[in-house]
């Protein structure tokens, strides 16, 4: 059968000559534009643009700060969540130990989720054989079938079924810390087993176990076979001599996880008119472990977030939360402050968008994950909060710590943790209802890509 065709008729307009010569003229009349020229082209625009009011107004000190240790490093993968959540878990480890350093292994933690996830997508593979390849799920699907991020939950996921290691029994390799090629190896392979599932009387399960099991050798080969025992002893920095003996990853995790992560809840402000207040949402097809934990959020006001965020730093306990790191940010100085930089008035042409309509329109998400470890609090109202990355010490910051003012935390601050005593009624039984499901691409989902 012959393909039929649409006739489509669009109603153009051409830029003219005219119009191109006028902005032309404009520009070439306009001195603070010729200035501006003059400066950007011969340095980058964030030299030009940085608002030096802001930067000399932002110190580095706070009323309450927590950290008292060096910041890791994920190096070149995108396991900021698994980083933060891990730097939030070695504080009250560090303590029990009565040591100045340590970190639970990153490379576990990414080597379960990976795995995991390669099923999850395999399962929603299987769940979608009957849908047409060009289906928008299912493009969706193959169009990343396993990236670095993730959510808070799908980290409690990967711990609770796998425990955790020191960073000793399953040290970083150079795919942990620079994931790409391995991360093409892996779709690659992915993407072959959705092609084996969704042929024609595919046995799928016996394809399902094929693909995992090249994943499994795929992943061994990048990052190290995981450890199912090992020897822990340390010295703590009192010079006493420590061992434990023999332990499983469920055993160290176990004994040396103080924190409730079952008491933890997601809180998200998304302002979109979609998107009410106290209401709880889930994005279909985000996770990890088949038969996990879903990925669940409360959305609330900024102003409540803020309280709770404090609350728990006040009471000596940092908190992971997710943000649109880039925006208004500059890396070397370590400040994010809403008006950092004057992009308009270098331009001189208006960059508009609310929070909600960046969401709406593409100009915002949730792209990194970090920790927050201090607040800075004037007659009780939080002004500035000192964050903890996982960018190295090198350049980044005040030796990987940063501030981020108060006007930032409502533009472009979506996520944080909480544990759930610190919720008000009111917020407790909006989390108990049943969340609404989005749409698999939608940008609350978007820290796990």
């Amino acid at each position: 059968m012959g393909m039929t065709t649409h006739e489509i008729t669009i109603q153009t307009t051409p830029i003219s000559q005219e119009t191109i010569q006028s902005f032309r003229d404009d520009f070439e009349q306009n001195l603070s534009a010729k200035a501006s020229q003059n400066a950007v082209t011969q340095t980058t625009i964030d030299d030009v643009a940085m608002v030096r009011d802001v930067v000399q107004g932002t110190d580095f000190t706070f009323s309450t700060r927590l950290d008292e240790w060096k910041v890791a490093n994920q190096k070149k993968s995108g396991r900021c969540w698994l980083f933060a959540a891990l730097n939030m878990l070695r504080v009250p480890a560090m303590k029990k130990m009565n040591v100045k350093e340590f970190e639970f292994s990153q490379n576990w933690a990414m080597f379960w989720d990976k795995f995991e996830r390669a099923n999850w997508f395999l399962q929603h593979i299987i769940d979608t054989a009957d849908c047409d390849v060009d289906d928008r799920t299912v493009a969706f699907l193959l169009s990343d079938p396993i990236g670095d991020g993730g959510q808070w939950n799908m980290f409690v996921n990967v711990v609770k079924k796998h425990g955790l290691v020191p960073k000793t029994a399953m040290p970083e390799t150079e795919s942990s810390s620079c994931t790409m090629k391995m991360n093409m190896i892996l779709k690659w392979k992915l993407r072959d087993g959705a092609e084996q599932i969704r042929a024609v009387g595919a046995d799928m399960e016996k394809v399902r176990n094929e693909i995992l099991s090249g994943i499994w050798r795929i992943l061994c080969i990048h990052l190290g076979t995981p450890p199912t025992k090992f020897m822990w002893q340390w010295q703590d920095k009192d010079k006493k001599f420590h061992r434990k003996g023999e332990m499983t990853p469920l055993e160290f995790a176990s004994e040396y996880i103080e924190t409730p992560l079952d008491e933890y809840v997601c809180v998200v402000n998304d302002p979109r008119e979609s998107s009410p207040l106290m209401t709880t949402y889930t994005v279909e097809c985000l996770g990890n472990v088949v038969g996990g934990d879903l990925v669940k959020y409360l959305n609330i006001d900024t102003t409540t977030m803020k309280s709770l965020t404090q609350k728990m730093l006040e009471d000596g306990k940092p908190v992971w939360m997710g943000c649109d790191v880039g925006k208004m940010f500059r890396r070397d100085v370590g400040i994010w402050d809403a008006a950092l930089f004057d992009f308009e008035g270098v331009y001189g042409t208006d960059l508009g968008l609310t929070k909600a309509q960046r969401l709406n329109y593409h100009q915002t998400l949730m792209t990194h994950a970090m920790l927050f470890t201090g607040v800075d609090v004037h007659d009780g109202v939080a002004t500035k909060w000192r964050v903890e990355n996982s960018w190295g010490e090198d350049e980044v910051g005040k030796k990987g710590f940063h501030a981020m003012n108060d006007s930032w935390f409502d533009e472009y601050m979506f996520e944080v943790a909480i544990e759930k005593k610190y919720l008000s009624p009111e917020l407790l039984a909006a989390w108990d209802e049943e969340p609404t499901v989005l749409s698999p691409w939608d940008p609350m989902g978007s820290l796990a890509k």
